[in-house]
């Protein structure tokens, strides 16, 4: 059964110390569907305008990607957001967001992807992933990724969501904000308490920190030479994870932390050039070369 992202699709324009590119291929579900299509079949659930170019279409297809969620708006303008990074590569300022039709987003599944088992909301307002999750009724498993907008504007909302979604993934900042604790252990913990049955926190060049009742873990970031653009890195992370799950059919304990493995790999890849320009040269071998590399990394 294929795996179900709904989320943004974007147009980037991304300036780094040492490049710049404009309105290249981006969004949240774009990142996160071309990272999980590397291991099983994915529909896309998202919104773009008039002037989406079919070639994008074609370029998600081609991996298998199914778009018929994907909602053009005649006369609508794609969500565009602009972003320049830090020499750090880590921080990043936010120039601009156009919203554009996705402010508008309401998302509808098609009656096949109703049956999906597992499902990713990507981030987005609680107030519309609670919709999606109303007509996912059969999902074995639900996971979403939120941000610091949401926690400071629809906090009840989430709390809700929260209760009502196994997995939950967040950046370490944003875990902070949501506990009002400093402490990204005790955080976690108190996330997952709050309702998912386990919790990842994504910690950038650090790698991510899991949480669930019985196990707490940290997988470190798989340590790449030459970091082009970070941009869609926590999407295709979460792509990797999701796909592998789905892949396999399964979310028990030792398969989960094999997909987090496989969900920083995937990221490693994503961050050696802009938008989906390395993703596009990428074979999952390749993956599985440097996943075997990790593993060997991290055993002593």
């Amino acid at each position: 059964m294929p795996l179900v992202v709904v989320g943004s699709v974007a147009f980037d324009s991304v300036e780094t110390p040492s490049a710049t590119r404009e309105r290249v291929l981006g969004g949240s579900a774009v990142h996160f569907s071309y990272s999980a299509s590397f291991f099983t079949a994915t529909h896309l659930v998202g919104v773009v305008g008039e002037d989406w170019p079919d070639e994008h279409t074609k370029l998600l297809n081609d991996r298998r990607i199914d778009t018929s969620g994907l909602q053009v708006v005649p006369g609508g303008e794609t969500f565009h957001w602009r972003g320049k990074y830090a020499p750090n590569m880590n921080d990043r300022e936010t120039l601009e967001v156009h919203l554009n039709v996705f402010e508008d987003f309401d998302p509808v599944l098609p009656e096949a992807y109703r049956k999906s088992k597992f499902v990713f909301l990507a981030n987005g307002s609680p107030v519309l992933q609670m919709k999606v999750l109303d007509q996912v009724s059969d999902a074995t498993l639900t996971v979403a990724d939120t941000m610091d907008l949401w926690i400071n504007i629809q906090r009840d909302e989430l709390t809700q969501l929260l209760k009502r979604i196994d997995g939950l993934v967040l950046n370490d900042a944003e875990a902070r904000l949501l506990t009002d604790d400093e402490n990204l252990v005790r955080a976690g913990h108190q996330v997952r308490k709050m309702g998912p049955k386990f919790v990842i926190i994504k910690k950038g060049e650090h790698g991510a920190m899991f949480f669930s009742e019985h196990e707490t873990y940290v997988m470190p970031a798989f340590p790449t030479e030459e970091v082009v653009d970070p941009t869609g890195a926590g999407d295709s992370f979460a792509g990797g994870m999701m796909g592998y799950l789905t892949e396999q059919n399964t979310f028990d304990p030792e398969t989960l932390k094999t997909a987090m493995a496989y969900g920083v790999v995937v990221a490693s890849f994503n961050v050696e050039d802009f938008s989906l320009d390395r993703m596009r040269r990428l074979e999952r071998p390749e993956i599985d070369q440097r996943l075997a590399a990790y593993r060997q990394m991290l055993s002593f």
